[in-house]
């Protein structure tokens, strides 16, 4: 790994909301060449090995980009942090860890730390249709909760950021059809 002075890491699902460690700047970003995409079944915190669920990984795409947050970790914080990182993100080795170059908001260009998909893993799901992903992510539960409030946290902070993921608002919305309780019947008489 290049030694630099600045640390970045690439955030595209729950690392933009639950970091895990402490952030020196906060700043959208865009990786090109890679997809947000819910192909990666959880067999630890999102689910379990007899339930997956399934939660985003970066799936590599040529011409494609992913908007989300490149997250500056202060020098003196950058060891501790990319050890929790690797313990986070390279659980099960279904990641591979990258410095990959992205445009921050503001024009500059950096190289962040991301966790990529390994297509070559058995957790790797592929392209499933959105009604596929929705049955897994309403009912799946694992050491870190439900899989539907990693996808509802997501899908919230992807839409404070005002960044328009079409297939996350289209999941989210799918699951929570999917999760509603039914009302009970109304009283009296028929």
């Amino acid at each position: 790994m290049i030694e630099q002075a600045e640390h970045w890491v690439f955030a595209y699902g729950s690392l933009m909301w639950d970091p895990g460690f402490p952030v020196a700047e906060s700043v959208p970003a865009r990786l090109d060449g890679y997809v947000r995409r819910f192909c990666l079944l959880s067999v630890v915190y999102r689910g379990t090995v007899d339930s997956p669920g399934l939660v985003l990984a970066l799936d590599q795409e040529p011409g494609a980009g992913c908007v989300g947050l490149a997250l500056r970790v202060a020098p003196d914080d950058w060891p501790e942090t990319l050890r929790g990182l690797r313990d986070r993100e390279l659980t099960t080795n279904a990641y591979e860890e990258h410095v990959l170059p992205v445009t921050l908001a503001d024009g500059r260009a950096v190289m962040a730390t991301a966790y990529v998909i390994r297509r070559d893993h058995h957790q790797y799901a592929g392209r499933m249709d959105l009604d596929a992903q929705a049955r897994i992510i309403a009912r799946a539960v694992g050491g870190r909760g439900p899989n539907a409030e990693y996808l509802f946290n997501t899908a919230a902070h992807l839409d404070a950021m005002g960044v328009e993921d079409i297939d996350v608002a289209a999941l989210a919305g799918l699951v929570r059809g999917l999760i509603v309780k039914p009302a009970p019947p109304a009283g009296g008489n028929s």
